[in-house]
């Protein structure tokens, strides 16, 4: 009788760590999502100081995300002769460019955007599964789209890094997810830069990221822009008659967003 008892006070103990335990990591990510409204605000704040002094014309091509994009000084010149923004911030998971979204996006009234994500979101202290980083980039495509039906977006799939190697595998499947659900969007697509970072062994570079071993180095940029550019290109032609870019009426031809994630 006693270890009956014994064994039931058990039972409950270890349903209530589970149920706290569970509490907690809810309560976290909701924590989470409610910090981010202020968090990036001086950053936010900085791109509407500067677009007041030099005004961003329409029809630019917006890249947006976390500090893989927001790290990406050379840009500008290596999408020429493409019209782009950077309006990435570093630090940032999709919560918080959903949150953002109208003014670092909508904002600009774009043909396309380019948004990188999901290192954070995965890696983070509380941090998220694969299937909750795949709803929070359909919430991304669904806020863009509710005010710019026309607007292209490229979902750039998450990064392997050497310092963050140990989810790797959330972060693969959290690709085959993100993937999955842009397939069946119209004016989205998935591009693929994963898969190309690894060598033929299947082995990452040390020359792919700067010493940290989790943020690009210029060669993994260069290979990025080897890997987006022409995608945009296809889609977008330079009007050379103003810096806006005229979209093109195909599908672009997004061979490395179809390739399979490693």
């Amino acid at each position: 009788m006693l270890n009956t008892y014994c064994r039931s006070v058990r039972r409950i103990a270890l349903l209530w760590s589970v149920l706290c335990l569970g509490i907690l990591a809810v309560g976290f990510r909701e924590f989470r999502a409610t910090v981010s409204a202020q968090e990036w605000e001086s950053s936010i704040r900085a791109f509407e100081r500067q677009d007041k002094v030099h005004p961003v014309p329409p029809g630019v091509i917006v890249f947006t995300g976390s500090s893989s994009i927001a790290y990406w000084s050379s840009l500008v010149s290596d999408m020429k002769p493409l019209a782009v923004i950077n309006r990435g911030f570093g630090g940032s998971e999709y919560t918080d460019i959903n949150h953002y979204a109208d003014r670092i996006v909508i904002a600009y009234r774009p043909v396309a955007v380019v948004v990188y994500a999901g290192d954070n979101d995965l890696a983070s202290p509380g941090r998220k599964s694969p299937q909750s980083v795949a709803q929070d980039v359909q919430r991304f495509v669904q806020i863009v789209h509710a005010k710019l039906p026309e607007a292209w977006i490229f979902v750039v799939s998450i990064k392997p890094s050497i310092l963050r190697w140990n989810v790797w595998p959330q972060m693969k499947e959290a690709n085959e997810l993100i993937r999955d659900f842009l397939r069946t969007q119209d004016h989205a697509a998935f591009i693929d830069v994963a898969s190309p970072m690894f060598d033929q062994r299947g082995r990452l570079s040390d020359d792919l990221f700067i010493a940290d071993g989790l943020h690009p180095s210029s060669k993994c940029y260069a290979l990025w822009t080897s890997l987006i550019k022409p995608i945009l290109l296809e889609h977008f032609a330079p009007s050379k008659s103003s810096s806006q870019i005229s979209p093109s009426q195909e599908r672009p031809k997004t061979a490395h967003a179809s390739a399979p994630v490693q």
